[in-house]
């Protein structure tokens, strides 16, 4: 996917610079001129006046020029917040010349003296030109730990623009880091900013990029819906670009869940587009896309075709001018050698002679000049295809490592895990726990084989799991042969107890059902309660999601107090589902050292 935040950085008053220098326009080379008056005629050489200048400064040179002179000046007085600024100006210097890690090292010394001056407004500015370099280094996982640091300071400001930016920038490193859950997360609130200063580019952008992540989920039709949404609003500002972009990416998508059909149509559609109004970049990449298409079809002469004209649109294509140049004239040289020899000869026979020859060496010429060109395609054919077969191998890790730490962790704790190298604790005020406990399993143990045994509770509980995950529940652990589970964590809903509900009935019809041979054949009892409890993990080796609290105990003293093929329910949580659920009245049940409790039977 090619990176679409440069072009809505054009909208944050963090990239002011990086707009204007995009721009170019002659109206910001006037102002900036101005400006530059003043400094020198302020017989002190004014420090706003500098200031201002390097805003509308567009040249790379000029801006590294009077950056460092500010920044000889903001040092002399140790003002930090100045200080902090010039670094950033001549980071920007770095930048548009395309030097990231120079860009990079003078970011990091704005964000150093901006945290020294206590400004949140410059600390803000500083984390977002950190993101933004990332990102155009195609470093996504950093730019969105950076983007989310900036959030954080945005969030106490009032700049809507801002934020909304920023948010949308965090979306889009989720969404090329294929995090589609956090993605949609951050655009969606994106897209409620834009919509409430009506923001009409912000929202095209939002709804682009929804697009992008509806199409990743497989939903063809809300992904068309929204890319065309995007398209309608971004034509009435002639953003072209982007509009090719979203195209390719659809058939990127569309490529990779087999519908070849959409992929070509869209593919071609971005090429007709591109080629319309000279995007040079977004033809490459089209081509690309389509000879792509084309090998998937074995339809290997369309797929060279396309790659072709990829390449004559790459840096690569100067390379096969320079071939064809030498070719050229080697031949010429050698005609016109040829040619002399004519000039000096009388016998028509001989001149007939030697004029066949010269049409021979053109040929041979001509012929090189293909042959060299042939071999150049097919070369940087084959690369693009060991490329791409390695960058599949490279994502294919990086994934498997990725479902490792979500098999440990849940995605939004994982992603905090990540950002911060810790996880608060969180307090959930109403949570829904549920525990499990197999009949005589103590005992069984003693006469079964081991390996029986195991095999008997990886069966149960990869059922089990299966259930938790249906009724977007959260698994806690497994302790012997009790299996714990939650709903309503991390992430809090409204329907929680009725889940758990659910899942817990399953479970009791699935453990009454006939066993395949070999499987020992358990009754099980259950306990569920409703309250609050804290969540989190602790230390630092071998993380575990956990959850405390007096709910917790409760909902094992449910299952303890319940009867084998029954599930047992705490009054608190009778009280919850009562109007769906048929329960059975147990009476008050002394607790240990909890009191006194309500206690009922589902009945299934």
């Amino acid at each position: 996917m090619k990176n679409l935040v440069f072009l809505f950085l054009y909208f944050s008053i963090f990239s002011l610079t990086l707009a204007q220098s995009m721009e170019g326009s002659s109206q910001i080379r006037s102002e900036a001129d101005s400006i530059k008056e003043l400094y020198f005629a302020s017989g002190e050489e004014n420090l706003d006046y500098l200031a201002s200048y390097l805003v509308f400064e567009a040249n790379p040179d000029s801006l590294l020029k009077y950056g460092e002179v500010y920044l000889e000046k903001a040092q002399a007085d140790s003002l930090y917040s100045h200080i902090s600024y010039a670094y950033r100006m001549i980071g920007y210097s770095y930048k548009f010349k395309g030097d990231l890690s120079k860009a990079l090292e003078y970011f990091f010394e704005s964000l150093k003296y901006a945290q020294k001056s206590g400004s949140m407004e410059a600390q803000g500015k500083s984390f977002i030109t950190i993101a933004d370099t990332y990102s155009a280094s195609e470093n996504s996982q950093n730019a969105a730990i950076y983007y989310q640091k900036s959030i954080e300071i945005l969030e106490q400001e009032n700049d809507s623009t801002s934020l909304g930016s920023a948010i949308f920038n965090a979306g889009d490193e989720y969404l090329k880091l294929g995090k589609l859950d956090s993605a949609l997360l951050f655009v969606e609130r994106a897209q409620l900013i834009f919509e409430k200063i009506n923001f009409e580019l912000g929202k095209a952008y939002c709804l682009g990029n929804l697009g992008m992540i509806f199409a990743e989920y497989g939903d063809k039709t809300s992904s068309e819906k929204r890319i065309n949404q995007a398209i309608e609003i971004l034509e009435k500002y002639e953003e072209y670009y982007p509009i090719s972009d979203y195209l390719n990416y659809l058939s990127n998508i569309y490529l990779e869940h087999g519908d070849r059909e959409s992929a070509l149509a869209y593919a071609q559609r971005s090429l007709d587009l591109a080629g319309k109004y000279g995007l040079k970049d977004q033809i490459s990449e089209a081509n690309l896309l389509l000879s792509t298409i084309y090998e998937s079809l074995n339809n290997s002469s369309k797929a060279l075709e396309f790659y072709k004209k990829h390449i004559q649109y790459r840096d690569s294509v100067k390379n096969i001018q320079a071939v064809q140049e030498m070719a050229n004239l080697r031949t010429d040289y050698e005609v016109s050698q040829k040619q002399a020899e004519v000039d000096l000869l009388e016998s028509e026979a001989t001149i007939a002679t030697l004029r066949a020859k010269r049409q021979t060496l053109l040929l041979y010429g001509v012929l090189l000049m293909l042959i060299l060109v042939a071999l150049l395609a097919i070369g940087s054919f084959r690369r693009f295809k060991f490329e791409k077969e390695t960058k599949k191998i490279i994502e294919e890790e990086k994934n498997r490592s990725e479902e490792l730490l979500l098999n440990i962790l849940p995605e939004e704790i994982a992603d905090e895990l990540k950002v911060y190298g810790k996880v608060k604790a969180h307090r959930f005020n109403s949570a829904t726990v549920l525990f499990t406990d197999f009949k005589s399993f103590s005992t069984m143990a003693e006469i079964i084989a081991p390996e029986q045994l195991v095999e008997s509770i990886d069966y149960y509980f990869k059922e089990f799991d299966a259930i938790v995950e249906k009724y977007g529940l959260e698994k806690i652990k497994t302790i012997g042969d009790s299996y714990m589970c939650a709903g309503g964590l991390p992430t809090e809903t409204e329907r929680h107890a009725f889940d758990v509900v659910h899942a817990g009935l399953e479970m009791m019809e699935f453990i009454k059902k006939p066993k395949p041979e070999g499987i020992v054949q358990f009754e099980m009892r259950i306990g569920i309660h409703t309250g609050p409890i804290i969540a989190g993990i602790v230390g630092v080796k071998k993380w575990q999601y956990d959850i405390w609290g007096d709910t917790v105990n409760i909902a094992s003293r449910m299952e303890s107090n319940s009867e084998e093929g029954k599930i047992n329910i705490s009054g608190t949580t009778y009280e919850i589902i009562k109007d769906e659920f048929e329960c059975e009245y147990r009476g008050s049940v002394e607790i240990k050292n909890r009191g006194i409790w309500d206690m009922y039977f589902l009945k299934s």
